[in-house]
């Protein structure tokens, strides 16, 4: 049972953390054209995928991993790279709910309400400004829960 949670485990991470890292390639790629359809198209798609990927990547990623730690007897809160992965990944889940998630339906209403004559590309290169850099941070912190769990001691 211990492997299986595992390989649960780690593919919904690939998962999750392909989805993260393709939607900032997509939305960079977007931003290139200057064209505010795609770019209002690529943010619902991105929204899109978190709803299918992210957000349940996340849930698997969990589940998986504490019924994992608790199969094999490791104490949750007293395995240091158990720990400090949740602290990692709940920071990266407070940055998203709380910055990323909502400047995604600015962003996105933002473009969806405007054309390339009217836009305000001032008023969007903060709010991007804003994504990439929160976005960035609940990036880096589920990598460093990936690091942490790589190079752990062996048990």
């Amino acid at each position: 049972m211990y492997l299986f949670l595992k390989l649960i485990h780690v593919l919904a991470v690939i998962i999750f953390l392909g989805n993260v890292i393709t939607g900032l390639f997509w939305k960079a790629h977007a931003d290139r054209t200057r064209n505010v359809r795609f770019i209002a198209h690529t943010m619902d798609g991105i929204i899109r995928s978190d709803r299918w990927f992210t957000i349940p990547g996340v849930v698997v990623i969990t589940v998986a991993g504490i019924l994992g730690a608790i199969q094999v007897g490791l104490p949750i809160l007293g395995t240091g790279w158990i720990l400090w992965s949740l602290i990692a990944f709940g920071l990266s889940g407070i940055a998203f709910a709380v910055r990323v998630a909502p400047l995604q339906k600015e962003i996105r209403a933002l473009a969806s309400n405007a054309d390339d004559a009217s836009f305000d590309w001032a008023l969007y290169r903060s709010k991007s400004l804003r994504w990439e850099l929160w976005g960035l941070f609940a990036t880096i912190t589920p990598l460093i829960a990936v690091v942490l769990m790589v190079i752990k001691r062996p048990a």
